[in-house]
């Protein structure tokens, strides 16, 4: 049965460590990441080595070639996982750890240089080749080719994937909660029997200025500070995993109620109900995209300046709008009215219980440990 949490094994040649080397090491440990040696050095090298590198700890087993040469898959799997060292080993004896370590589920990242590691590089979820002192051959069963050959490299490699795949995330819960929150508009409107609340042109413009530049910010936002203290996730799980889907749906749904309390409120108040519905959208999403900026801190302790990026998106965002609503023949195009102050304030007002939910869902997940 597929495990929970899945480290990766990292196996190659450490030799000589340098100096960035016993740092990457914890880094990698923190992230879920078990870095094991494998060597052709004398086991008590090698176990010194790893000592000095924090990757062997008492009661960590290390085993030699020979040990190795009477042992099959099936023997060494029982004991794999309690072992970070291999001393004196050969290129067979490489296959038969990947295989080990891929019997109890981990995803297993194999590094090597020779024409011999090729068939372990092959075989390892994750081939990692060494460039400078790398064969074409193991360049060729490689995965990945590791240009300054640098075990810290790799680590730093991983904090930069966990960081696109949270952006990815980031992004797509942007796009599809806004895109929830307008098919909700379209639909509480008419549904109530009130008019449809958006023109196509004006549902147009909220598709690409109101959710283009905002969701481009979220794909450069950093990392953030846990990036690298958390376990990794199943392999098998979803893009909407982790609450993302449930996010989409119920903050879609409320975009689109508090859109609808707007129209339902101003129809017969205001000639400018329908500019007022169109703002509060647009309004919603702005406030939506600097909550989602973390999946865990607030905006408070994130910092509003930490991605510009994001704050030029969304101030131009603003200043297109405005331009929307003020300006006349934009007006006559996209059939809106100058708003008043009140209105102005009534829309904004709306739109920011977007922004205090979500940073509430955040301080929830913060209380709960989740």
């Amino acid at each position: 049965m597929e495990q929970e949490l899945i480290f990766i094994g990292l196996v190659g040649m450490i030799d000589p460590p340098r100096p960035e080397a016993r740092e990457a090491v914890e880094s990698a440990r923190r992230a879920g990441i078990r870095p094991v040696m494998i060597t052709g050095d004398h086991p008590l090298t090698a176990q010194a080595v790893a000592a000095r590198l924090g990757m062997y700890s008492p009661g960590d087993r290390v085993l030699t070639g020979r040990e190795l040469d009477r042992m099959d898959v099936v023997e060494l799997v029982p004991i794999v996982e309690r072992v970070t060292v291999y001393a004196r080993v050969s290129p067979e004896h490489k296959l038969n750890i990947v295989a080990a370590l891929q019997e109890h589920h981990h995803i297993v990242a194999m590094t090597g240089d020779g024409v011999n590691d090729a068939p372990a590089l092959k075989k390892a979820n994750i081939g990692v080749a060494m460039g400078i002192t790398g064969t074409d051959v193991a360049k060729e069963a490689a995965d990945m080719v590791l240009l300054d050959d640098n075990f810290a490299t790799i680590v730093a490699a991983v904090e930069e994937g966990r960081t696109i795949y949270d952006n990815i995330r980031k992004f797509i819960k942007y796009l599809l909660t806004s895109n929830s929150g307008e098919i909700w508009t379209m639909l509480f409107g008419p549904l109530a029997g009130l008019p449809v609340p958006l023109l196509p042109l004006q549902i147009l413009w909220i598709n690409l200025v109101t959710d283009g530049l905002p969701a481009l910010a979220l794909s450069v936002e950093p990392p953030e500070p846990d990036v690298m203290e958390r376990s990794p996730h199943p392999p098998r799980e979803t893009i909407f995993a982790r609450g993302l889907g449930t996010h989409i749906l119920w903050v879609g749904l409320l975009m689109g109620m508090l859109t609808f309390g707007v129209q339902w409120w101003a129809y017969g108040r205001s000639d400018n109900w329908q500019t007022m519905v169109f703002n509060t959208l647009a309004l919603a999403q702005m406030a939506h995209v600097l909550a989602i900026r973390s999946e865990r801190e607030s905006l408070v302790v994130q910092g509003l300046f930490s991605n510009p990026w994001m704050v030029w998106a969304v101030v131009s965002t603003l200043l297109f709008q405005g331009l929307v609503l003020y300006v006349p023949f934009l007006q006559r195009t996209f059939s809106t009215s100058p708003l008043t102050v009140g209105e102005l304030l009534l829309t904004w007002s709306v739109a920011a219980i977007i922004f205090v939910a979500v940073e509430l869902e955040k301080w929830v997940r913060r209380r709960s440990g989740r």
